[in-house]
């Protein structure tokens, strides 16, 4: 028999989330303001819950047709059939409104507004112009060809907005106690969030979202990685999105597989390689490390990936390229610098450092490595990288700043190793490798501010390619040339886990998880 009180639960999604900034799309800067922002704003597309490889589907608009010459998106606003409305009006506006093609524009140009100074203004740097054909239809004009365009236009930051902060997505955010909590409602499947055809006449069709999902999307702020943990346990969450490390060894056994106890709960572990490429990197521009090629290769060369891979406890893999698995064209070529203590200490000598001596000082080799929010397990992670150059005799020493002070030194050049991580935008070689384009060195995503004109050869004739086959090519050289010269250490490729309770149906792992609990489905065949 079900239990009528699980069912009424089972209407409420709740997890727990770091704290959200802001609810405009515009300034969303966070991963966790995209998963607040998503649920309430449709971006023009959406990338595809199910498809793996990922792939881009329709959101607010349908997908863009193209002109032959690569310079224009044309987008046509989607609107669904009347045989797809319900008659439910649970929380529908009095006043609807009804979006445009001019609510897309609007949307568009806020992200250049010189009044509004939006941090996600690159994604309209090669636009050249934003049009609407009629109140259905938008024209995006590039400045240059740009194969990843679509997939900028499936980012949080082009989220539509109405005027006065309207959203066409499921849900609406009816409560929100910041540090606290936020709390989403699902509108009715029949809410007027209506649009206007060609003809500026009234659509009586309904953008439609699935009734099946919860009714109830709930955010919690719990800093304490063991009262989140309590609260699963007790089932006032009902999904875990990270485990901490102290907790994972009793989750997960060494075969991979959850705990049996966990298991009799009905509890399933998830677990996908993720596309966050983490890196300890050089700044190019130290006069020790950027004129020494062998030095920056000894460095990666004495990285002992298998220790580091036991910290973590398993959750991470080898990071042997910037380009992360899964992501099309990445180069699956063994790395030359892989972890082998005897080259790292042959290519130490080689640079000048035998046994670690500068032969200047005579002294050991002393580096600094720079790190922010200076976590227990940040110091722990530091202190073992220290201990892997202690064995080539270099001294690796810690530098612990706030994250706003270690982020203001990093793009000043006032750092020499640094620890970062990069969480990709999209599925693309391009949006990884950028980081390595001399035109993007600090204050752009450059931080290495490495400069190679052979890498931006071959990145310009990637961008210029007219087939994915012959981008990938230039793909190829570019990983081949960053691989040599080491403009970072590399560390290692996340891997998520996430927890999820039987209240949940119809949950898949994503690298893209913002606004996807429009996908998620309450159970109702759990008994409690």
């Amino acid at each position: 028999m079900i239990s009528l009180a699980a069912v009424l639960l089972a209407a409420t999604f709740t997890r727990t989330l770091e704290r959200v900034a802001t609810m405009d799309p515009a300034m969303a800067t966070s991963i966790y303001d995209s998963h607040a922002v998503q649920l309430v704003y449709e971006t023009p597309l959406e990338i595809d819950y199910e498809a793996r490889p990922y792939k881009l589907v329709p959101g607010f608009c349908e997908l863009p047709t193209v002109s032959e010459d690569g310079l224009r998106y044309r987008f046509k606003m989607r609107v669904r059939g009347e045989g797809e409305q319900q008659n439910s009006n649970r929380n529908c506006s009095p006043s609807p409104y009804v979006f445009t093609s001019i609510d897309l524009v609007r949307s568009l140009e806020r992200l250049r507004d010189p009044k509004l100074v939006s941090p996600n203004g690159w994604i309209m740097k090669g636009v050249d112009a934003v049009k609407a054909l009629d109140a259905q239809t938008v024209e995006i004009r590039l400045k240059q060809r740009c194969h990843f365009f679509p997939w900028l236009m499936a980012m949080s930051a082009c989220g539509v907005r109405g005027p006065n902060g309207e959203g066409s997505g499921p849900y609406r955010l009816s409560h929100w106690r910041k540090n606290h909590e936020m709390v989403f409602r699902r509108k009715s499947s029949s809410c007027k969030f209506e649009f206007e055809n060609g003809l500026g006449q009234d659509f009586s069709r309904t953008r439609i979202h699935d009734s099946n999902s919860f009714d109830e999307v709930k955010y919690l702020v719990v800093d304490d990685a063991s009262t989140q943990w309590l609260m699963f346990l007790k089932g006032e969450l009902d999904f875990l999105g990270e485990i901490s490390r102290d907790n994972f060894d009793s989750v997960v056994g060494a075969d991979g597989r959850l705990d049996p106890a966990l298991e009799k709960l009905g509890v399933t572990l998830h677990s996908i390689p993720t596309m966050e490429v983490l890196h300890v990197g050089v700044n190019m521009r130290d006069p020790v490390l950027g004129p020494n090629r062998k030095l920056r290769q000894a460095l990666n060369a004495a990285f002992d990936y298998p220790a580091w891979e036991r910290f973590y406890n398993g959750r991470i893999l080898p990071c042997t390229t910037p380009v992360p698995p899964g992501v099309d064209g990445r180069l699956e070529a063994p790395f030359a610098y892989a972890f082998d203590l005897e080259k790292a200490k042959a290519l130490l000598a080689e640079a000048g450092y035998p046994n670690g001596i500068d032969p200047k000082t005579g002294r050991r080799l002393v580096l600094t490595m720079s790190i922010g929010r200076p976590s227990q397990e940040s110091r722990e992670a530091g202190e073992l990288m220290a201990a892997f150059y202690e064995k080539i005799g270099v001294k690796l020493e810690l530098e612990f700043k706030t994250w706003n002070a270690f982020v203001t030194a990093v793009n000043e050049g006032r750092v020499q190793l640094f620890r970062m991580g990069w969480v990709g935008d999209y599925p693309d070689a391009q949006n990884f490798l950028q980081l390595f384009y001399s035109k993007n060195v600090n204050p752009g995503p450059n931080h290495a501010n490495y400069v190679n004109p052979d890498f931006d050869r071959e990145y310009d004739a990637a961008l210029d390619a007219r087939t994915t086959e012959e981008r990938n090519v230039h793909w190829t050289k570019c990983q081949e040339i960053v691989r040599e010269d080491c403009p970072w250490i590399f560390t290692h490729v996340n891997k998520a886990f996430s927890l999820v309770r039987p209240t949940v149906k119809n949950y898949r792992p994503t690298d893209f998880p913002y606004g996807v609990e429009k996908y998620y489905q309450p159970n109702e065949d759990v008994v409690h």
